[in-house]
């Protein structure tokens, strides 16, 4: 996997302007709210949830093999742009603390609401795993 930065732009923080990964198997993960694995959600605040998605990313990922270095895309849909802008260092600490110094291409999109209620965040991903 190879991080792409066109020559003369800034690099981005936090994300990737794009990954080029090698053909092998991929993985896409649906999108996942801040419940456990009995649909039950411990928090109604950003953090916990944006945590528990990312960690539920992972254990779907997990079952294809995968680590977080394979993931090359997510997408983050969030309810509350405000709160997201408050919470942006302890976001980064969560996303570092489980991914490491690994960004992917990301997109970030604020909307009206989640299907799963009281969910705040949700996240989908595709990572390529080698063959």
């Amino acid at each position: 996997m190879r991080v792409l930065l066109p020559e003369g732009w800034t690099a981005p923080t936090g994300y990737a302007n794009g990954i080029e990964a090698e053909a092998g198997r991929i993985v896409f993960i649906a999108g996942q709210v801040g419940w456990d694995a009995q649909q039950r959600f411990a928090s109604e605040a950003l953090a916990p949830q944006f945590a528990q998605a990312l960690d539920n990313v992972l254990a779907v990922l997990a079952c294809a093999g995968g680590e977080p270095r394979h993931v090359c895309r997510i997408t983050a849909f969030c309810k509350d742009k405000p709160a997201y802008l408050a919470a942006r260092a302890e976001l980064g600490a969560i996303w570092r603390e489980r991914m490491g110094r690994h960004y992917p291409a990301m997109s970030m999109i604020f909307v009206a609401d989640l299907l799963d209620h009281p969910a705040c965040i949700e996240l989908e991903a595709t990572a390529v795993l080698p063959r």
